[in-house]
């Protein structure tokens, strides 16, 4: 998920508080933006994902903290 202000909109005090929590390993618009813009950077004969011989047809951009 991409860190947002939602949880301060928020009216519970409750909700507020479990979305602050769920949102710990939010990853920053920036970051987001940043795997966005390296992999519309490639070169047209460049496949981003070395495990998949397609084009870049979508991205998955997953926050490294929950890595084990």
């Amino acid at each position: 998920m991409t860190a947002s202000e939602l949880a301060e909109s928020l009216s519970d005090p409750e909700g507020r508080e479990r979305m602050r929590i769920y949102r710990s390993v939010a990853i920053p618009a920036s970051s987001v933006a940043a795997a966005i813009t390296f992999a519309m950077d490639q070169p047209a004969n460049v496949d981003v994902d070395v495990d998949v011989d397609v084009d870049v047809g979508e991205i998955i951009v997953r926050p490294t903290a929950g890595r084990t």
